[in-house]
């Protein structure tokens, strides 16, 4: 939660700022910084309703099962009671489990809720990994936003400033996707017959998995997100190069021309205005409303 509200804050800061859209890491057609931060607070959201929906599953408790399901030497209202108490306890909306046989003889729930956890660590990992590359630089990267400074620099380069903050998120998302490689090896092959003897090895990773994303999760909002400027003058100058703006030319002058403009404009290294300017294929009013970026983000408007 705290995570997606600083992704959004900055969704909101940064909605008006026009950028180089990319896609195969190649140039496309335009979207705003905001935009772009808007898809990682959704990320980071969708994380959050996946853990609600697998919490369905692993609140019901197999209690009262006894060694293989039946319930054997336990009091028939044993499970009922002792969940019951539990719930009250914990705040938890704990409940028995509809059939004993599957809660112990299996995991699955763990599984669901260390798979859910390791999408969250994807997503994360594609976030941190995102927002590195848009900060790569000062001069011969990216460099398109700015990244709050952490420690003195580089132990050989002063002044270097490394994204130590989104780096130490993904050790921790490729340790999470890891302890969800041992739950779902421990949910298969531990499972045999009417018990799964392992049981602690699945609970240890996935307590250490939701431990290390929660923490994680702040630190990099509080010491990397919250802190991120934009670089408008480099974010401006990418923009403005970008060749992949023709598209919006193409329902006017059909794509084989636009392809031609666009080829032009990269060996010359004139922009696509310019090409299109020399070679007159729309009237000047038009071809500055067909090619105004903030509109190209907005298309349906």
């Amino acid at each position: 939660e705290t995570l997606a509200t600083s992704l959004g804050k900055k969704a909101v800061e940064f909605a008006s700022i026009v950028k180089t859209g990319r896609t195969h890491l190649a140039d496309a057609t335009p979207i705003t910084l905001g935009q772009e931060f808007s898809g990682y607070e959704a990320q980071v959201r969708q994380g959050i309703a996946r853990i609600n929906r697998s919490l369905v599953t692993i609140l019901e408790l197999p209690i009262g099962g006894t060694a293989v399901g039946t319930g054997v030497n336990t009091h028939p209202q044993f499970a009922a009671k002792v969940v019951t108490e539990l719930s009250a306890r914990t705040g938890l909306a704990f409940k028995e489990a509809p059939n004993h046989f599957e809660a112990q003889a299996a995991k699955d729930a763990v599984v669901e809720m260390s798979g859910q956890l390791k999408t969250i660590a994807c997503s994360l990992a594609k976030i941190g990994n995102d927002i590195r590359w848009l900060g790569s630089g000062p001069r011969c990267g990216l460099s398109e936003i700015f990244l709050p400074e952490v420690q003195p620099g580089s132990s050989i380069m002063p002044a270097k400033v490394n994204p130590v903050i989104a780096e130490s998120l993904l050790m921790v998302c490729a340790q999470v996707i890891g302890n969800d490689s041992a739950v779902m090896i421990c949910g298969h092959s531990g499972g045999n017959f009417e018990l799964n003897v392992m049981m602690p090895v699945m609970v240890y990773n996935i307590l250490q998995s939701i431990s290390l994303l929660a923490a994680s999760a702040k630190n990099f909002a509080a010491k990397c997100v919250d802190g991120i400027e934009p670089n408008l003058p480099r974010i401006h100058e990418l923009a403005e190069a970008n060749i992949s703006v023709v598209t919006s030319l193409a329902p006017k002058i059909g794509y084989d021309k636009a392809a031609q403009l666009a080829k032009e404009a990269y060996k010359t290294g004139a922009t696509v205005r310019e090409v299109a300017i020399k070679h007159n294929v729309l009237p000047t009013e038009e071809l500055d409303r067909v090619l105004d970026l903030m509109s190209m983000t907005k298309p349906g408007l």
